[in-house]
Formats: structure tokens, sequence, C-alpha cells
């Protein structure tokens, strides 16, 4: 079994070429760095995929960023993650790849969707706008392996995360995710000796989060799950299954971990000048714990892993 991991350098990827390599020591697994091999160049691609010719492919990679991210480089969002998902998709069915697993993003459900949100919830509504260009080319990468399911009858399987967070994260001070954002920058206010540490927004929506190396562990379930199983709890329709807790809490309420966790002893302000992005985001997890598997990491938990990754002096790319 050769399987190709496409963007093991990410948080994801990362995790789960880790969870390969401990649970699949048969497996000959093919890795490329971006310098190696650019995924948004479509003949770089198709050669490729024509030399290594995988039995499976797990397509990690994508342009990811928070709310600041996404508003500032719409353009990038968008246009990079299509021609990643398309070119990968594409040019794996030609070289006859007949399983392969897609990585999208909570995103995809609409501004307004009835919480938690269900996987049928996709395209009833308007999207978030702050990060509509990036949730629209995930959704085009579901539909992509929906339609080659369709009319060729692979076997393209996708799985739609929550919040991630965990060992590898961005911790750049405007470009990154929320926990990775406020872990740094309480974590810099502590070192500073601050009295008070401001968080973007009203610090009342809610969110739900996801230990990274829990989601590496949904993904390889559900790519491995045999057909038969796997149809039986899925909608012929819906190549897409949500994986989360099920549980989530208030910015507010994860600020107050986070302070908790590193250390500071200050005060907490929220500016509500600045966006809260979605008011609520909670994944419906029934399809997936109906197939058997549930999160390991609770949050507390995953935040102190993550304060101490970060803290870790031998991880040289951590303040980037």
């Amino acid at each position: 079994m050769k399987i190709y991991v496409a963007g093991h350098r990410g948080m994801v990827g990362g995790a789960i070429l880790r969870q390969l390599e401990a649970t699949r020591p048969e497996a000959e697994i093919v890795t490329r760095t971006h310098d190696q091999l650019d995924l948004s160049n479509q003949a770089a691609v198709a050669d490729f995929m024509q030399a290594q010719k995988p039995d499976e492919v797990i397509l990690a990679a994508a342009k990811v960023g928070g709310i600041h991210a996404n508003n500032t480089y719409p353009a990038e969002f968008i246009y990079e993650n299509l021609m990643i998902e398309a070119n990968v998709i594409h040019q794996a069915f030609r070289a006859g790849v007949e399983r392969l697993l897609f990585l999208g993003s909570s995103c995809i459900y609409p501004k307004r969707a009835p919480q938690p949100m269900r996987e049928d919830a996709l395209l009833t509504g308007v999207l978030e706008p702050t990060n509509e260009p990036y949730a629209i080319a995930k959704i085009a990468g579901i539909k992509l392996c929906e339609s080659y399911n369709r009319q060729y009858g692979t076997d393209y399987r996708s799985v739609m995360p929550t919040n991630l967070y965990g060992p590898g994260d961005n911790f750049h001070p405007e470009n990154s995710h929320v926990v990775p954002a406020l872990l740094r920058r309480f974590h810099e206010a502590k070192q500073r000796g601050d009295s008070e540490v401001v968080v973007w927004g009203s610090g009342t929506p809610m969110r739900e989060f996801l230990y990274v190396e829990d989601m590496a562990e949904a993904s390889l379930f559900v790519a491995n799950l045999d057909p038969a199983t796997y149809r039986a709890n899925s909608d012929p329709m819906l190549s897409h299954i949500n994986v989360g807790t099920g549980t989530d809490v208030t910015i507010r309420e994860l600020a107050e971990t986070i302070s908790e966790v590193v250390g500071f002893t200050g005060t907490l302000a929220f500016d509500a000048s600045k966006p809260d992005g979605t008011p609520r985001k909670l994944m419906d997890v029934s399809r997936l714990a109906a197939m058997g598997w549930t999160y390991k990491v609770g949050l507390r938990e995953g935040l102190e892993r993550s304060y101490a990754w970060f803290t870790d002096p031998s991880h040289e790319n951590r303040m980037v």
C-alpha cells in the first residue's frame, strides 16, 4: 500500500503522518514539501501522480488562517485552495487512485445554520462573510469528491473538522486562529508583566475545539472504514462527515481557560469593535459516533499540551 499525504508539514497533515507511521509500518508513505511539489501547478501534480501511482491519497494541504488573514487575503484563500483541490483530486483520478480523503472545514456551513450543524445543512443559507472565499473553496472540494464518486464510482471521502489546535499550530500574531493567537498573547503578556490582555470581539460567540491528534485519528478511522460500513452510515449524496466533540464554549470561557493554563494573573478585556464572526459553530457529530469514533482529549488537557509544545524551545518555528 502506497499512501500519499499532501500537506504533511501542516498541523493536521503532520499529525496524520505521525499516526500513519505508528500504525501502518507496512505502508509506503509518500510526502513532498512545497519546494519539491507545488500543488497549485497542474502539470507538476500530473507528473507526480503518474510517476508515484499511489493507492490512497490524504489531502490535508491547504492555505489556512484566522479571521484577520481571511479578511486580508481573500483572493489567495480562494485561489490557492481551489487550485490545490482541483489538481490533486483530478490528477489522483487520472492516476487510478480509487481511495482519497479530503479535509475540509466547518466554515462550509451557513452563518445561521441550525445548531448543532448537520451535514445536510450544506448550501442551505448564506455563508459567514469573513471567510466566505475559503468556505467556497472547501465546498468545491467536497463537490469534486461527490462528482467523481457519482460519475466514476471512486471512493473519495471528505471529513469536516471543527476548529483545530495543537502541536504544529501557526502562532503568528496576526494570521493565526483563535487558540494559538490567545496562547501567544497571554504568554507574551505574562513575560512582560502586563496587567491586562485584550481579546478581539465581544467574547460571546461560541466555538467548538478539537485537539489535532484526535482529528488525525478520526481522519484515518474514516479513511479505513470498509465501504459497506461507510455506506451504511452515509447519505449517498453526502460524501462529507463532521468531525468534532459535539460540545462548545464561549470565546470568553476559552480566554479564561487559556489565561489559567498560561499562568497569566492580570485581567481580561474584550474589544467589541473587532469582528466576532459566526455567532455559534457547533458540529453535529452523530454520524461519526454511529460509525464508532469519539474524541479523547478534552479542551483543558489539549490546551495544556499545546502550551507545552509552544514553550518548548526545540520547536524553532513556533513563534513564526
